[in-house]
């Protein structure tokens, strides 16, 4: 017999929300990947990273050419310089680097700080280490941070906080306030921080991405995720990275060289010579922008109450004014009588709590927004 390590852990709600998706064909929106093409140039460079070799295991901390691009991009953005050599390894997608991150780190009886809702694979990974999670509630509609609240929640058992900006499902960003807010926070109480910016390259309406990197003291304590499949449209790749100061780094690749010990070399290969074109990255948040904005002037005159998200590209949905089901079953309805499948926001809230919000992602095609629009418009 196996005593589970995660007892009450269930099959993720994007898995489900999918598979009830197929199950009834109704379009996704639900888990957060595009229905285009990654650029055909990029996928041009895979081929022929293959074609010139590069088959078989790359470095364990990841191909150097890949993680001087890394250096320079954070670099150029954030004014923080990253040794290539000592401070990057290139992982097998972000939550391949948070589960890193966590096993490196984390012990039994260590109390870990999330904001809810939050990813789901936070909370799991802490326990797992035989950490305790304590959750802070941020709320609708503009899910703010309350600094004295963190503050009053941090103990001494406290090792780590964990910040998601931009902001997955609420698609709110974390101000520069609120950076030098987590700062002296973590200044004052020798604190670890996890960055997960995997929309790092998703802001729109002109604001500019806080990355921890920014900020020198936080900087020397962070840990800062990221996803080129995230970015690139290609999330089935699994590529990313983690970028943190050196005696971080030594811990965090003792534990990764074990877990996957390296990661894809020819997409590795291709990555490199792709960055070389700020372009690639820099024209995201447009791009994204006109989706999110194509989407919300379609949603015009609905029933949904909505704040334009500020980053990632999701987006979302109050239906109080539409029904008082809870979310699970509102979502859950939608999939099966109204055939399009989204993703309700209880399962990532303390306590499962229940604003009445759904999350849809809007990184697909014109047409399938405006499919999704018309079926949302009619509830």
């Amino acid at each position: 017999m196996i005593n589970s390590k995660l007892p009450n852990i269930e099959t993720s709600i994007f898995a489900k929300m999918s598979k009830m998706a197929a199950d009834h064909n109704a379009l996704n929106l639900s888990q957060g990947f595009p229905n285009f093409p990654s650029d055909p140039a990029l996928n041009a460079l895979v081929d022929q990273a293959m074609s010139d070799g590069y088959n078989q295991y790359a470095p364990m901390p990841g191909d150097f050419g890949l993680r001087m691009e890394i250096s320079k991009k954070i670099e150029t953005l954030h004014d923080r310089f990253y040794n290539p050599e000592t401070e990057i390894t290139i992982t097998a997608g972000a939550t391949q680097a948070i589960f890193t991150i966590i096993a490196a780190t984390i012990s039994k009886g260590d109390e870990v700080i999330i904001f809810t809702p939050a990813y789901d694979c936070y909370a799991p990974t802490v326990e797992l280490f035989g950490g305790k999670i304590v959750p802070i509630q941020l709320k609708p509609p503009f899910y703010s941070v309350d600094w004295q609240q963190v503050a009053d929640m941090i103990s001494s058992k406290t090792k780590m906080i964990i910040i998601n900006s931009p902001h997955n499902p609420s698609g709110m960003l974390f101000s520069k306030e609120d950076m030098l807010e987590l700062q002296d926070l973590a200044e004052k109480n020798d604190l670890l921080v996890l960055s997960d910016e995997v929309y790092e390259h998703i802001i729109f309406d002109g604001n500019v991405h806080q990355s921890a990197s920014k900020f020198e003291a936080l900087a020397e304590r962070s840990f800062v995720t990221a996803s080129f499949g995230k970015t690139f449209h290609n999330t089935g790749w699994k590529m990313g990275y983690c970028a943190a100061p050196e005696n971080l780094m030594k811990e965090f690749q003792k534990v990764h060289q074990f877990v996957v010990f390296c990661v894809n070399h020819p997409i590795q290969k291709a990555l490199a010579t792709y960055l070389k074109d700020e372009n690639h990255y820099l024209k995201l948040s447009n791009f994204y922008q006109q989706k999110r904005d194509f989407f919300l002037h379609l949603m015009e005159g609905s029933n949904f109450k909505i704040v334009p998200s500020k980053g990632t590209y999701f987006q979302m949905l109050d239906f109080s004014e539409i029904s008082t089901e809870n979310d699970i079953a509102f979502a859950e309805r939608l999939t099966k009588k109204h055939k399009i499948a989204t993703i309700p926001t209880s399962v990532f809230n303390e306590g499962r709590k229940d604003f009445k919000q759904i999350r849809v992602c809007f990184a697909k095609t014109d047409e399938t927004l405006a499919e999704a629009a018309k079926i949302l418009r009619e509830l």
